[in-house]
């Protein structure tokens, strides 16, 4: 969560970045009066884009911000003192104090009482840890482990939604697309203790401190099936509680195709919204791109799931639009929010948070 939105006494989106100096931000827009103010959590941070904060908004409306250096010791986490404020907060807390750590995604669920931390571990698979008051974390465990390949380097890659209450959504693939001919996507959920199928099929408990096997968890989208790889996007749930994943499928590396996929109770529906273009980097000529899997960036709303923003390539520029549907799915409205730029627009993301009546994206 790169974004959070909240209106209580303010309206006012909060967001975390990294500056091209090193420099780790904290920020929010006042809706009130568009004005802006940041805060700087940290003066040298690296300069890597892996290295910007995620955001977790507490139940009292304080804003809880987590951090790591890309494959560096440490993740890292503060608290603002104030509700709604940026300008003072907690000291520093060491969640994991464990090497090549990258990514974080925290969730807090109200119903347990109970803060969880997802981040890709010291070997290189999905790892957690719990909290009951968000300042002492339990010992990391891996969460995925793909069985029969411990000794390979092989990297899934996670993507966590919830409903801030009692469920967490785990959406993930077999590995990096550059590395795994037949890159997958697959899907759990946890609640109460117990990781479930898609099914609701019991997989594993958390008591037990044992890793979940990629072949037990539902397979959302079989790479086997058309010879396109798959990378993940995002996750969120419907009004009923069912999953949504978005991904992407690679033909090839110069075509890239948004998925969007919903669990109806008894299949996936699975959606093609566009061909997007080719890969998110602009390569020097001459240069090999070696990250040819990168996309603009697909968002959904964890408010309105039928709501989804993404970077596509338009006239060989990549431009920011939403998708939008009002029947479940089965039809999509695509809407422009850039057109005719003369720069990059990509990695789209929608604060957690936004009303699912309304459009609101940073990118």
């Amino acid at each position: 969560p790169r974004a959070v939105y909240l209106k209580a006494q303010h309206e006012r989106t909060y967001a975390s970045w990294m500056q091209a100096g090193g420099k780790l931000l904290v920020g929010y827009l006042d809706h009130s009066d568009h004005s802006t103010h940041s805060f700087v959590l940290k003066e040298q941070w690296d300069i890597d884009d892996h290295n910007t904060g995620s955001l977790l908004l507490l139940p009292d409306n304080r804003l809880m911000v987590f951090y790591a250096r890309h494959n560096k010791r440490g993740l890292f986490a503060r608290v603002s003192l104030k509700p709604e404020s940026i300008d003072d907060w907690e000291p520093e807390i060491t969640v994991a104090d464990t090497p090549r750590i990258t990514y974080s995604h925290p969730v807090y669920l109200a119903q347990e009482k109970k803060f969880f931390v997802f981040w890709r571990g010291s070997t290189w698979k999905p790892t957690f840890a719990t909290s009951a008051d968000g300042r002492h974390w339990s010992e990391p465990q891996v969460l995925i482990q793909q069985q029969g390949r411990e000794a390979r380097d092989i990297r899934p890659y996670l993507k966590v939604g919830n409903d801030g209450q009692s469920n967490i959504h785990f959406a993930f693939t077999d590995g990096h697309p550059r590395n795994e001919a037949h890159n997958s996507v697959y899907y759990m959920q946890y609640s109460k203790g117990k990781f479930h199928t898609v099914e609701g099929k019991v997989i594993g408990n958390l008591s037990e401190k044992r890793p979940v096997s990629h072949k037990a968890c539902s397979v959302v989208y079989d790479a086997r099936s058309s010879e396109a790889r798959a990378w993940v996007w995002d996750v969120a749930q419907d009004s009923d509680g069912r999953p949504v994943v978005l991904y992407t499928r690679h033909p090839n590396e110069k075509d890239h195709r948004y998925h969007w996929a919903r669990w109806t109770g008894s299949e996936w529906q699975d959606v093609e919204l566009c061909q997007s273009g080719q890969w998110f980097p602009q390569t020097p000529e001459g240069v090999t791109e070696p990250e040819p899997h990168y996309s603009g960036g697909m968002s959904v709303n964890p408010m309105n799931p039928f709501q989804v923003c993404g970077s596509r390539q338009l006239n060989g520029q990549f431009e920011i639009v939403y998708w939008l549907s009002a029947d479940g799915g089965n039809h999509w409205r695509e809407q422009a929010v850039t057109l005719g730029s003369q720069s990059l627009n990509v990695r789209p993301a929608i604060p957690r948070g936004v009303p699912a009546d309304r459009l609101h994206v940073l990118f």
